[in-house]
């Protein structure tokens, strides 16, 4: 008899680790039938794949990042958020009896979805880490859920929080590794370096119109670090990035839009080149050699490889300096947050004086390496996971 499977998941970087978890449990048994239903955002991991949907995706103001902002969560009201999560519950509970296994990808939300099916299902507690605290003090619903004999497994993004859960009971919490550094091969993109000169990657985040707003305050950092050291500027891009962004970006701020996806500043000493690309997010953080950083999974991404991140604190919605603190305690070492908001003129000195220091500091990078491998991980996380997952079924 083949086996339906229901994933569940609340954000983008949600949404990447269940589908890379589909995947591999797909290339297990080609038989289980999967189902996806993105409870935040578009959902948009799940459509590359062509999988069928349940529920009603839909973006709010917050993306999913709420809890950082009251003033957040009430614009994610006024924009329907009550009357979705209704809705979502309603589908939920319309269409569970037809799944064998349900997968709750992220946080309260996602496992609380999943426990009130009545069916057995799986956590993968992306959203959350004993390295924030030191100790995981998961909301009480959360332990609720867990503990129910339903809860077949819980999965974690870290082994130390795996650890952390199984000394409070929870015997079945286990790190089989995190999806996320599955996917970080080169695809051979020429990115037109110069080897003899350090790399920059330049990460805006993924989220319109916020990723704009980032995009203008790290090259404000390009802009001081330019006159400090000799490197080499290479921005990832989203799609939701088009070139008349770029354009209409570089004329309000002073540089040049010189051709596809080129921005160029004249300093009175010299030139400043930062070139963009789509499609090129492995190429570029396995290229570089420190990352300036205004994302979630991406700045996370670039840890687990053993690199040192730069980050600034942005306007938000998400990429706030609560946010940005978080992920400093989240991800140790590696990660370096400038002041605590981009209003202070300052900072983008003092980042640009931080990156010339670390790109010299040797010990530094080396113990980089190390925490990236500890705080992060090695890659086959998707694998492990959708094994665990298939023994399960």
């Amino acid at each position: 008899m083949n086996k339906e499977i229901l994933f569940m998941s609340n954000g983008h970087g949600e949404d990447l680790n269940a589908s890379l978890i589909l995947q591999e449990l797909s290339k297990i048994d080609a038989n289980i039938k999967i189902t996806g239903m993105p409870l935040v955002g578009e959902g948009s991991a799940y459509r590359s794949l062509n999988l069928p949907l349940i529920g009603q995706p839909k973006s709010l103001p917050s993306g999913g990042i709420f809890y950082m902002n009251i003033l957040t969560l009430l614009k994610d009201v006024s924009a329907g958020l009550i009357g979705l999560t209704l809705y979502q519950i309603r589908t939920l509970l319309k269409y569970c009896s037809q799944y064998h296994l349900i997968v709750a990808v992220g946080d309260i939300f996602p496992v609380t979805m999943a426990y009130i099916t009545n069916r057995p299902f799986v956590a993968f507690l992306v959203s959350t880490s004993s390295y924030y605290e030191g100790k995981l003090n998961l909301p009480w619903l959360t332990r609720w859920c867990l503990r129910s004999p339903r809860c077949l497994a819980i999965f974690t993004r870290d082994s130390f929080t795996a650890e952390d859960l199984q000394q409070q009971g929870f015997k079945q919490a286990n790190f089989s590794g995190y999806p996320i550094m599955d996917i970080l091969t080169p695809t051979g993109k020429d990115l037109h370096l110069n080897d003899n000169i350090p790399t920059i990657a330049l990460l805006p985040g993924s989220r319109l119109p916020e990723a704009l707003n980032n995009v203008e305050l790290l090259l404000k950092v390009c802009e001081s670090l330019a006159s400090l050291e000799k490197v080499q500027f290479r921005v990832a891009l989203v799609k939701a990035i088009q070139e008349k962004d770029l354009e209409n970006l570089a004329k309000n701020l002073g540089w040049q839009y010189q051709s596809t996806g080129i921005l160029i500043k004249k300093q009175e000493k010299n030139i400043i080149r930062v070139e963009c690309y789509y499609q090129a997010f492995s190429d570029i953080i396995n290229h570089c050699d420190l990352a300036l950083g205004m994302a979630g999974t991406a700045v996370e991404q670039v840890v687990g490889l053993g690199k040192p991140v730069i980050q600034l604190p942005g306007k938000g919605p998400q990429f706030t300096y609560p946010f940005a603190e978080a992920q400093m305690r989240l991800l140790g070492i590696s990660v370096k947050t400038i002041g605590n908001s981009y209003k202070n003129p300052h900072i983008f000195v003092e980042a640009a004086k931080t990156i010339q220091t670390i790109l010299q500091d040797k010990d530094y990078l080396e113990n980089c390496r190390k925490n990236g491998q500890e705080r992060v991980g090695k890659p086959g996380g998707s694998l492990n996971i959708a094994q665990a997952i298939a023994n399960l079924l």
